[in-house]
């Protein structure tokens, strides 16, 4: 059977601009959604036989519009569709609304669909998870690991977002520049999740998730020129440009995850880390911190550092504190409590991390921190358990299997120290 992963990355990487084009040529969320999945099924039935598509996005809007059309003509036989001239094809990406917009930077279809999805009809909830689905094309259940919820509660959730939106008529145009300023902190927040899904994947899911880590690069880049004076957009954009220079290290040739401290940095994207702290010494001036800012300075910590060795631990954990008083949160604290073990030893850290198993036991780098910290403590047994955990937890391949050798190494050494006694 022929390899067909390509396609996959393919109609991953195309979703954005794809699906918000088709939203704003049908102005209805499921027509659009229900497009672009029926330009995916003929996409795998094609480009197979054919190879991929010169402009693999521009013939996914392209198909799902005529697909569109044809829907809605046996549905509506009656009902006279707008002159073809009044319908946007694919020589016209730009609407009527975005040239009249004060930016011309805006005219970007899938930033104007994430700002329409942040509508304050919505409950704040409820718009990050719509755009996820929307704009990304997550799972229910991805988007449900961001938000450290089960999966009926974010199906409901979206299903409810999507219903209010068609109850209140919201308008699918771009905001004005008053909207866009009240919607930017919930843009940010999505552009942020996004990159988190395309980041968090590894092994053989690597290439095909990737893509959204460079949309949300992109994006990010984009809402930076719409508030080109926001240190919060400044740090939100470098702290993706930090995080993703790393890419090239993170996992090996056959796709075993590769911790930061034993990464070669040589291969770190030295123009992407200049970049980045570049933009957050500029936010850094302005003396407005926020938590992207916080979390673009500790990623700027490890950037700065020529070996794992002479990594600043002390100001990592001091910069967790301080985002820990900003926005606490059980996974802030987990964070934190790797970089007190560094500096204290694993003991600290474990006492720190120990009231978090409630609030993250589902919560796979939960279980793989507090095994690793067990196991530095000399605890095998109590190790053993929680990697066990981890490994049920598991969001890739990958993840499991760094734990499965961290298992074998407990193993190892139990082995070895039984036959010495």
């Amino acid at each position: 059977m022929a390899d067909i992963r390509w396609i996959d990355a393919a109609l991953s990487a195309a979703r954005p601009q794809a699906v918000a084009a088709l939203l704003r040529y049908f102005r209805d969320l499921d027509t659009a959604e229900e497009a672009f999945q029926e330009a995916c099924l003929r996409a795998l039935k094609n480009w197979p036989k054919n190879g991929p598509p010169r402009d693999p996005t521009a013939w996914l809007i392209f198909v799902g519009r005529n697909s569109g059309i044809d829907q809605i003509r046996r549905l509506s036989r009656q009902t006279e569709l707008p002159d073809e001239d009044k319908l946007s094809d694919l020589d016209d990406l730009e609407s009527e609304m975005a040239e009249r917009l004060d930016n011309a930077d805006y005219r970007d279809d899938v930033l104007r669909l994430l700002f329409i999805c942040c509508h304050p009809e919505l409950p704040a909830t409820q718009q990050i998870a719509l755009a996820l689905r929307i704009v990304s094309g997550l799972s229910v259940k991805q988007i449900a690991r961001a938000f450290l919820v089960g999966e009926s509660a974010m199906e409901q959730r979206i299903t409810r977002a999507k219903a209010r939106i068609a109850k209140a008529d919201v308008p699918f145009e771009a905001p004005g520049a008053p909207e866009r300023a009240e919607r930017v902190r919930l843009v940010a927040a999505m552009i942020y999740l996004v990159f988190n899904e395309g980041y968090s994947a590894g092994g053989e899911t690597t290439d095909m998730r990737a893509p959204l880590s460079e949309e949300a690069i992109r994006l990010a880049r984009l809402l930076l020129r719409l508030f080109p004076t926001d240190p919060e957009i400044m740090g939100l954009t470098a702290l993706l440009l930090l995080q993703h220079s790393r890419a090239a290290a993170r996992f090996d040739a056959n796709g075993q995850i590769i911790l930061l401290e034993d990464q070669d940095r040589s291969r770190w994207n030295r123009a992407m880390i200049a970049e980045g702290l570049a933009l957050i010494d500029k936010a850094v001036r302005h003396r407005q911190p926020g938590p992207y800012q916080i979390q673009a300075a500790i990623a700027a910590v490890h950037a700065r550092a020529a070996t794992a060795g002479n990594t600043d631990w002390t100001s990592i954990e001091k910069l967790y504190s301080a985002l820990e008083q900003m926005s606490p949160s059980p996974v802030v604290t987990l964070n934190r409590a790797v970089a007190v073990s560094k500096i204290e030893g694993p003991e600290a850290a474990l006492a720190l991390i120990e009231p978090l198993a409630e609030k993250l036991g589902g919560y796979f780098y939960f279980y793989g921190a507090r095994g690793a910290l067990l196991m530095q403590s000399g605890r095998g047994r109590e190790a053993c358990e929680a990697f066990g955990r981890a490994i049920s937890l598991a969001n890739t391949p990958a993840e499991a299997a760094h734990i499965r050798l961290q298992l074998d190494r407990l193993q190892k050494e139990g082995a070895e120290a039984k036959a010495a006694s």
